[in-house]
């Protein structure tokens, strides 16, 4: 087989070997022309040493990114390249990143220290494919393995588990036996890792084809990082519209909406409150009453201690504080109050959440649920049709129109907007100027 190469590669390669190197590319974008998939990262690996690519190179622009570590950036008709020297990493006393490295001039010797068979394959036009550890077969079997010992691999960095789970969970392969009873062994090694790092991972990770496989078998690994989800598992929920305890509903919950990553997020902790406010009555019936604000606490909570920005812990807080609302109860006015708190697209995706809780729900009221959200939806069109006011910048007038009227800026100004947004998104006012300007006096 012969993989296409960007001519900007090839001449990085050529340019390599015209200096009596050898040169391949290696890693995710071989793995990825292998499976038929577009590349996009070409990275390149080489047996010239830092000193003489700089060299080799010189009538490029270089970065020297991790030269200590043999890598080497080369700019290139405009395509950033990654090359890198054969080497050989020794002592992980972090679990994340080599206490030594040494250099070598066997691409084999530098495969052999990668993490999975997938993504320790190297090709060069000159010399076709180097995969001593199989992973060309481990592509077609659809296996994810570690390179060598797992243990080993793993004990080097911690962050290997996750990316394991990860690709099984994205390219819909199984972890080979060995590798998945050694990230079992293994996961509190997960310890040593940056919080902002495993984030990553598992944003990844929910958001593939296969990730709800992952979050049963593997459901040890996610308890560890993510503690706060543990008490859901044999959570039972005694209750006509319930079949699963609340992991499992969690689980298909997340299975049941858009692969973006804070829908899946907020599925995966929309109902973690419930193991906090369970109370059974009379009849033996289960009742989970405010578990929308127990939830939105802990997701608030567990998303602040993993690092993520404002925005995205904002958001999915909202998604699941107001997860559990009765769309077809809900009146234009209180619509109207919903999207100025929380915006039209959060209200929009707050359908998306709803439908994925009632499909992993008792399949018997899965026609009755989705309806009731269909009447929602259709209200909120109206709504929206209507060209509707839900936000100060909505209003006919604003603070300039209102200083025109003896205002000062100040507290009252936004106090006296505030009532006039509501009034009018009540329909007590209408959106026009004079009419705005008239109420405003009223209030001074």
């Amino acid at each position: 087989m012969v993989i296409n190469i960007p001519s900007q590669v090839n001449r990085a390669i050529e340019i390599l070997q015209s200096g009596g190197h050898s040169a391949y590319v290696v890693g995710g974008a071989v793995r990825d022309v292998l499976m038929g998939q577009s590349a996009h990262d070409w990275d390149i690996t080489t047996s010239a040493l830092p000193k003489e690519m700089l060299e080799l190179f010189s009538n490029f622009k270089t970065i020297e990114t991790g030269i200590k570590h043999g890598t080497v950036t080369v700019i290139i008709d405009g395509m950033s390249l990654e090359i890198t020297t054969f080497r050989i990493e020794q002592g992980y006393s972090d679990n994340r990143h080599p206490d030594k490295v040494d250099f070598t001039n066997r691409v084999e010797d530098d495969l052999s220290r990668r993490d999975f068979t997938v993504n320790a394959i190297a090709y060069s036009p000159k010399y076709g494919f180097a995969d001593p550890f199989g992973g060309q077969k481990d592509i077609e079997r659809k296996i994810i393995r570690c390179v060598g010992d797992p243990d080993k691999r793993f004990g080097e960095d911690a962050l290997r588990i996750l990316r394991a789970l990860r690709f099984s969970s994205v390219l819909g392969f199984e972890i080979d036996i060995e590798t998945s009873e050694s990230i079992h062994r293994n996961f509190h090694l997960l310890g040593n890792i940056s919080v902002e790092r495993i984030f990553v991972e598992l944003s990844k990770l929910i958001c593939g084809k296969d990730a709800g496989r992952i979050l049963r078998e593997y459901e040890d690994v996610i308890f560890y990082i993510l503690p706060e989800l543990a008490p859901m598992k044999n959570c039972t929920q005694n209750h006509e519209r319930h079949i699963f305890d609340v992991w499992g509903h969690t689980v298909s919950a997340v299975e049941n909406i858009a692969p973006i990553s804070d829908l899946r997020l907020a599925m995966l902790f929309h109902d973690s409150g419930k193991p906090h406010c369970k109370t059974t009555d009379k009849n033996g019936i289960d009742h989970f009453y405010s578990h929308g604000k127990i939830s939105k606490k802990i997701v608030f909570d567990a998303l602040t201690r993993l690092k993520t920005s404002s925005k995205i812990r904002q958001h999915v807080c909202d998604l699941v504080e107001h997860h559990d609302f009765l769309p077809d109860k809900i009146s234009k006015k209180t619509y109207k109050k919903y999207i100025s708190l929380l915006g039209l697209d959060t209200v929009k995706e707050l359908f998306e959440v709803r439908k994925a809780d009632v499909l992993a729900q008792n399949p018997k009221y899965h026609t009755e649920s989705l309806h009731e959200n269909e009447i929602g939806i259709k209200i909120l069109s109206e709504i929206e049709n209507e060209d509707a006011c839900f936000k100060i910048s909505d209003l006919a007038i604003g603070g300039r129109e209102l200083e025109s009227l003896g205002f000062s800026p100040s507290p009252e100004m936004g106090r006296i907007l505030n009532t006039l947004l509501e009034e009018v998104m009540e329909e007590k006012l209408e959106n026009k100027k004079d009419a705005l300007l008239t109420r405003a006096l009223q209030l001074k």
